[in-house]
């Protein structure tokens, strides 16, 4: 389980369908300065959603001599209905305001591709 290579994979991810989404809106070349520094609390918040969220998964309930694709088998359609749960009430709950959408569908997309990359493992 690469840590460091997940949340920089992550980070950049998050980033992108974060500001995808919201130049579908508007867009605006003065902000493309924010777009640099929004990287940093961007990188924040993934590392601690995958942090506390999806490594407990890998470190505590892998079991001796499994894989972690039969963890993500396992465990993996769990996670992701909490988390589209969770993403679809905050939606509702915004009254769908773009940033905080843009916000939510980063996250979701983000965590789902963060499974498939600590579920990948090197064939030695």
């Amino acid at each position: 389980m690469n840590l460091p290579s997940n949340i920089g994979k992550s980070t950049l991810l998050a980033t992108c369908v974060f500001w995808i989404i919201n130049f579908t809106e508007e867009f605006d070349q003065d902000i493309l300065g924010l777009v640099l520094l929004s990287i940093i609390p961007i990188c924040i918040c993934v590392t601690l959603v995958i942090i506390l969220t999806i490594c407990p998964v890998f470190w505590f309930l892998k079991k001796e001599d499994e894989s972690n694709y039969s963890l993500a088998k396992r465990c993996f359609p769990y996670y992701i209905i909490l988390m589209f749960g969770l993403c679809a009430l905050g939606a509702t709950t915004t009254y769908y305001e773009l940033y905080f959408i843009s916000f939510l569908v980063s996250a979701f997309i983000t965590t789902a591709q963060s499974w498939v990359w600590f579920t990948k493992e090197k064939m030695a």
